[in-house]
């Protein structure tokens, strides 16, 4: 038998991305050109749009999917054992997917699972909303887990007050983006930063640095908040997500500002980066550098001196995320937000 074109087969003849031919065939936002060329390829490569599951609803087949950006992570292994475990009791196949944090290959991965007919999936974002709402209006039941996708730019934030201003005028302007209306089970960012960054300054750091990675703008917001403005920007640095790019990271931050005394590290692949160029520039923690973690894994406690993490229960967020994506039905899942704790080791001591 000829095997059937499928998504990806599209966005290369087409010469775009797997989330453009997605947001074209299910109605999406894209350029006049571009849908043109998306749609004459599809015909060509007799791509059939019912494949990215319009009548998912109607041929529900059961099972659900999981996509977060690292299996290998200690973090999302433990969410992921929590998924495992609630799909267990309920006799639910899971398909589980690795994105690499690359809202492409994300956007790939979904379109695999639409046409495979998943219906249900819990997922660690990686895409902005607009990847996100194709995937709405196909029928999939979605449950964030860990994070929101990214809801806006700069510029949508200033394009929805223009059309807000517009619309009193009796004006009409191009709708922006909206946040999804998207249940979600998320660890308490705000509450685990600001008491890390209480206790930090209880031991009387002032110059904290914040070293972050993709997805965690709920935790670099927190953080700003927590050491209140003025905000030294060039405290605050980010890695891509990978853990080269967190050490570089990490070993540029220690090095342009030998005048920091504490770091925040955003997660566990950010926290080992930190541990890492500490100990290769000579610097002594915590007399050197008090270091506090986002993330409690199982090397944090093997450590010399232990660190001390802010903990998020990994493994029940997975649990309770798959127990929404089971239980949604006619009326939708509220939100759930699990609570942090700061684990006080040996990480941290008094500013010198």
């Amino acid at each position: 038998m000829e095997k059937r074109a499928t998504i990806k087969d599209v966005a290369e003849a087409a010469g775009v991305g797997v989330a453009t031919v997605s947001r074209v065939l299910s109605g999406g936002s894209a350029s006049a050109a571009t849908r043109e060329r998306v749609l004459a390829v599809a015909a060509q490569l007799d791509y059939r749009p019912s494949a990215l599951g319009r009548n998912l609803r109607q041929r529900r087949t059961g099972g659900m999917g999981l996509l977060v950006p690292d299996l290998t992570d200690t973090f999302y292994g433990q969410l992921s054992e929590g998924v495992l475990a609630c799909a267990r009791s309920a006799g639910e196949p899971v398909v589980i997917g690795s994105t690499g944090g690359d809202p492409e290959q994300e956007a790939e991965l979904i379109g695999m699972l639409l046409e495979q007919s998943v219906d249900r999936l819990i997922a660690v974002p990686s895409g902005d909303a607009e990847t996100w709402s194709p995937v709405l209006r196909a029928g999939m039941t979605v449950v964030f887990a860990d994070r929101l996708p990214l809801q806006s730019s700069p510029e949508d934030v200033r394009a929805a007050a223009v059309a807000d201003l517009m619309a009193l005028d009796g004006l009409s302007a191009a709708a922006p983006a909206r946040p999804l209306d998207v249940p979600a089970v998320v660890a308490d960012d705000r509450a685990g930063i600001r008491t890390a960054v209480r206790y930090l300054r209880g031991l009387g750091h002032r110059r904290i640095a914040f070293l972050g990675g993709p997805g965690q703008d709920s935790r670099v917001n927190a953080f700003r908040e927590a050491v209140g403005a003025p905000v030294d920007e060039e405290l605050v640095v980010f890695g891509t997500g990978s853990r080269d790019s967190a050490y570089a990271a990490a070993s540029g931050l220690f090095q342009s500002r030998p005048d920091l005394s504490a770091v925040v590290a955003g997660g566990n692949v950010l926290g080992e980066a930190a541990v890492l160029a500490a100990r290769e520039l000579d610097l002594r923690v915590p007399r050197d550098v008090s270091l506090v973690m986002y993330d409690d894994v199982p090397w944090a406690e093997l450590c010399s001196p232990p660190l001390t993490v802010i903990a998020q229960p990994g493994r029940d967020m997975g649990y309770r995320a798959a127990e929404l994506v089971l239980r949604a039905g006619g009326r939708r899942p509220r939100s759930v937000v699990l609570p942090t704790e700061l684990i006080i080791r040996g990480s941290c001591g008094p500013h010198r």
